[in-house]
């Protein structure tokens, strides 16, 4: 009988070393085989966390794909859209400025058809201006149908040939335009048409008058009417009765009288 139990315990104790061996295969060294066999038989649908994390945050190109926002654009101090357009750039008159005159470059065909009138535009230099802005306010004014325009038999064409132009309408300082209105009285306060010259002075383009105080764009577009309407060779007019529409040609730089304001030959 001890015999046999020694032969039992004799065989057990390999065979449990053998069941030990089997179980431990798959931590060996080198088991990479294994791995690739295991997920080959049971793919994953979820990929990894790597790409997870890279489709989560957005790429490069996908934030460019947005178009990007425009910087907001504020207007100088005391201005409107209105007198930015005109071509004004400060609030504040200077009433010196160089003494020299730019001829702004260009010219702007005249629309439409009809007799065809050429306006060369000028600016003092050193006048916070932008002068193609004042050049296509004056044009636009003058092209108006309200304008001088008369129903469309005359239209008013840019050049910066002044041996082409009818007329020069010039934007200077106070004391410029009062020298250019030499021997008028203007005091650089008010505009003028001395010879071959429309001469407005930059005091008035910015500030208009009290009158106008709340349209300041319609006062701009009284002074270049009224001063060209002297070139064309019309006079002064006066206000017909309290409350009624000025005549362009009055003088309503001057005052209004009681007249309401107009800048306008054919309102």
């Amino acid at each position: 009988m001890r015999t046999g139990k020694r032969l039992a315990t004799s065989m057990a104790l390999p065979l449990a070393v053998v069941m030990l061996t089997l179980a431990g295969c798959g931590a060996l060294p080198g088991g990479s085989s294994d791995d690739s066999s295991a997920q080959t038989s049971t793919p994953s649908s979820t990929p990894p966390e790597s790409a997870v994390a890279a489709t989560a945050e957005p790429t490069a190109a996908g934030e460019s794909d947005a178009a990007p926002s425009e910087p907001a654009t504020s207007l100088p101090k005391g201005l409107t859209q209105k007198d930015v357009n005109a071509g004004v750039l400060s609030a504040k008159v200077k009433w010196k400025a160089s003494g020299k005159l730019q001829t702004v470059k260009g010219s702007t065909k005249a629309p439409g058809k009809g007799q065809v009138i050429k306006v060369r535009i000028q600016v003092e230099k050193g006048l916070k201006i932008d002068g193609d802005k004042f050049a296509d306010f004056v044009l636009a004014t003058l092209n108006d149908r309200r304008s001088w325009t008369e129903k469309g038999t005359r239209r008013f064409a840019r050049t910066d040939d002044a041996g082409q132009a009818f007329t020069t309408v010039t934007l200077a300082s106070p004391q410029t335009s009062a020298e250019l209105c030499r021997p008028l009285q203007t005091m650089g306060k008010l505009s003028c048409r001395n010879g071959d010259r429309v001469v407005l002075t930059n005091y008035r383009w910015v500030k208009a008058i009290p009158e106008y105080k709340k349209n300041r764009e319609g006062y701009r577009q009284y002074v270049v009417n009224h001063e060209v309407g002297h070139a064309l060779g019309h006079g002064h007019e006066y206000c017909a009765g309290k409350g009624e529409l000025a005549p362009l040609m009055m003088q309503q730089t001057k005052g209004l009288l009681g007249c309401r304001p107009n800048p306008w030959p054919h309102p």
